[in-house]
């Protein structure tokens, strides 16, 4: 399907792809990786044509709709739901040209193609994906302007996701995205039947996702087969085989230089050394692996304190004396690694505001012990930096104590090498700002950290040193991150943040995702199965199972009722499309033709309104069985 052919391409004087090739079939699922700056988002620039290539060219075969997510996030008084059905411009132009058409032949191919493309179904499949990307019932109902700018781009992925394109092309999705909606975008993705490439630095992603890495790397690019884990064994083999080769070609170097320099001057040996001068010229030197990749953190503690660090009781809290949380009970030790898990919204960073000291508490007390020394790291906090001092001077004002060659020296050791701590917060990516703040953050040899979304503009390698680093060090953790593998890897507990409270969850991520994902979850296991691996008896699961049955009986009425309703209005409108694909009827009276097709539009709504009603009373169920 995309066939990339000798393309060249570049910035001024700066190369970005260096005559490339590849080709990726129709139906292929594509991870596109590589460090900042190799060309990513250049690479969609041009396969979208938003850009042409300086020379080679991209070719798309066949008949294709592609699905680019703007960069300019949507707007307007329209609620969410007219908002995506708009992306779909087929059917926007169908709908349109149905109100004013009066020819039968017209009105008949105008149905028809409705029909063939679902519109009847619209409606419900667009709530079903903003659900998944995080909006409720209520809140799909709202203007788009409502919104703030980061769930707005939620719209911008819902729509694109909607208009069903061919080719799919994202750009770091997960960034606009919490934990939650994560979980679901690749259960999406997953089932996704078209062609899709994705920029991501989300491990998990690329690994359930795709089944292809393409990585862009010194201006070229190199297709893989399997996900991203069996793509870095590959690549970590191959460096390897290329290392000692290298040192295998400098040894044999050296070996012929020798013989050169001794033999150079003799008669008996000149033609010989001649020889391998010119064998010389011919070995093609092997390049060393570029290690300008691997990332450093590092987090120290030099004294350490007894638990609990923090203990709170009966706490609410919140914002202008409106609590968002309520009635919390919960202490850290000083071992803890805690994630916080619930939707964007529920409180997660009042919580993590509340253990920082950013709020203070509207009822109840915070116990902290009084030389506890807390670091606490947003991604909002790379807004704060001061754009024209470089990492020298920002280090320089929180280290007033120490020499020139020992600050230099500790940003060398969060990536900031040479002349790069004498450059301009401006001028830095996303990722370096924020390996900045970590730098700062580490001089404070915080006894507990507090992480909100720490991920959002690291790579992949960036990302495995934070947890390395975060592995290592000595004190409690308390983190926010939609990027599942980094909890998997972190993380000992688990606290679900909702109903306005905090309490622990009772389950690993996958129960979480089962949850969140609106699967069944009668074979959840409880917290003393995972703790203490007791086995129910077949009793007591005989006695959950009436219980449940017994408190979501009205909840299972509703959607018995819906599915009625459902398959009705589904009937009927399977009828009336039947009468109105017939000939006869556009060549009989003109007004039992448009009483047909009205009567076809109140169905086609009066179903879609069903399939709302019953994904909703199917969601509640689930979620009431996950709450039990």
């Amino acid at each position: 399907m995309l066939h990339i052919n000798e393309l060249t391409h570049g910035f001024g004087p700066r190369l970005i792809f260096n005559k490339v090739s590849t080709y990726i079939p129709k139906g292929h699922k594509v991870g596109v990786v590589g460090s900042n700056g190799t060309g990513k988002s250049t690479l969609f620039r041009l396969i979208s044509r938003e850009i042409s290539p300086d020379s080679g060219n991209i070719k798309i075969t066949g008949k294709y709709r592609l699905g680019l997510v703007s960069q300019e996030a949507p707007s307007g008084t329209k609620n969410l739901i007219d908002k995506v059905l708009e992306a779909d411009e087929e059917l926007v132009r169908l709908e349109a040209k149905a109100l004013v058409a009066t020819n039968p032949a017209e009105i008949s191919e105008i149905q028809l193609r409705l029909t063939d493309i679902g519109a009847h179904s619209a409606k419900a499949r667009a709530a079903t994906i903003l659900a998944g990307l995080g909006f409720s019932d209520e809140l799909q109902k709202l203007p788009c302007d409502s919104f703030s700018g980061g769930w707005r781009m939620r719209v911008a992925i819902a729509a694109t996701l909607f208009s069903r394109p061919d080719l799919l092309l994202l750009d770091e999705p997960t960034n606009h995205l919490d934990l939650e909606a994560c979980m679901w975008l690749e259960g999406y993705l997953q089932k996704y039947v078209g062609t899709l490439l994705i920029i991501s630095h989300d491990r998990a992603l690329l690994n359930n996702s795709v089944e292809n890495i393409l990585l862009l790397e010194n201006q070229n690019l190199k297709l893989f087969s399997g996900t991203y884990d069996s793509f870095e064994k590959i690549r970590t083999a191959d460096n390897l085989r290329l290392q000692a080769k290298r040192k295998k070609q400098i040894n044999e170097r050296e070996r012929i230089q020798s013989f050169v320099e001794r033999f150079r001057a003799k008669a008996t040996k000149a033609r010989q050394a001649q020889s391998r001068i010119k064998k010389l010229s011919r070995m093609e030197p092997i390049e060393e692996i570029c290690s300008n990749n691997e990332k450093k953190f590092n987090f120290t503690i030099k004294d350490e304190l007894s638990s609990p660090l923090v203990a709170i009781e009966s706490v609410d809290c919140g914002y202008n004396d409106v609590p968002v949380l309520r009635d919390l009970n919960i202490s850290l030790d000083k071992e803890d690694r805690v994630a916080l898990l619930g939707a964007n919204g529920n409180g997660k960073s009042t919580l993590i505001k509340l253990v920082a000291g950013k709020i203070h508490p509207l009822s109840g007390a915070i116990h902290k012990n009084k030389k506890l020394r807390i670091g606490y790291f947003s991604q909002h906090q790379t807004e704060e930096l001061n754009l024209n001092e470089t990492a020298y001077q920002i280090l320089k004002k929180h280290l007033l104590d120490q020499s020139e060659l020992r600050i230099r020296s500790i940003l060398g050791g969060f990536g900031f090498q040479g002349s790069r701590s004498d450059v301009c917060v401006r001028h830095l990516s996303g990722g370096e700002k924020a390996t900045l703040l970590f730098c700062l953050l580490s001089q404070q040899q915080p006894h507990i950290l507090l992480l909100d979304e720490p991920t959002n503009h690291l790579d992949i390698d960036a990302r495995q040193a934070l947890v390395t680093a975060l592995n290592d060090y000595k004190g409690a953790i308390v983190l926010v991150s939609h990027d599942s593998h980094i909890l998997d890897l972190v993380v000992d507990r688990l606290w679900l943040v909702d109903g306005g409270g905090c309490r622990d969850f009772d389950g690993d991520l996958n129960d979480y995702r089962k949850l969140t994902t609106g699967e069944r979850t009668k074979n959840r296991v409880s917290n003393s199965k995972l703790q203490n691996k007791f086995r129910e008896s077949k009793v007591t699961e005989r006695r959950n199972r009436a219980y449940e049955r017994k408190i979501t009986a009205s909840l299972r009425k509703d959607i018995k009722d819906a599915e009625i309703i459902l398959e009705n209005a589904n009937t009927e409108v399977i009828a009336l499309e039947k009468l109105l694909a017939k000939p006869e009827v556009y060549t009989g009276p003109t007004s039992d033709m448009l009483q047909l097709t009205e009567k076809l539009a109140e169905a086609r709504k009066k179903l879609a309104d069903a399939e709302v009603r019953w994904l909703a009373a199917e969601e509640k169920l689930n979620f009431d069985m996950g709450h039990k």
